[in-house]
């Protein structure tokens, strides 16, 4: 990435690494990185690192200028990807619903369970 944007004769003046989901829309880092009005350009590998949703959105609202080194060009890819998305995305949503199911039965046990009987 670095030497991409020394390539193009850019700065870069922070790097930001975020270990998290595209599919997050609470990434702290990504948060504060977008309000930083000193921030002018944000360069990424590929545009699902940054957000798998609502790219267009960010592209539109946010002052600076996002490049994309490895832009999907096929449009059978990107609908592929999109798709892939939505699937990882639900996935991940029915594991979080049954490990949260999971742990409110457990829960409900442990605080059904009878006291002790030493009395």
């Amino acid at each position: 990435m670095q030497d991409f944007c020394a390539t193009k004769g850019w700065v870069v003046s922070v790097v930001v690494e975020e270990c998290g989901s595209g599919l997050n829309d609470d990434r702290k880092k990504l948060r504060k990185l977008l309000l930083d009005k000193s921030v002018t350009r944000i360069v990424v590998e590929h545009k699902d690192r940054l957000t798998r949703f609502g790219f267009n959105y960010i592209q539109d609202l946010w002052h600076g200028e996002i490049v994309i080194i490895n832009e999907v060009v096929e449009d059978e890819s990107d609908l592929m990807q999109d798709f892939v998305s939505v699937v990882t995305s639900f996935t991940a949503r029915l594991y979080g619903r049954r490990r949260s199911k999971r742990q409110t039965e457990k829960l409900i046990a442990t605080l059904s369970a009878p006291e002790n009987d030493n009395a």
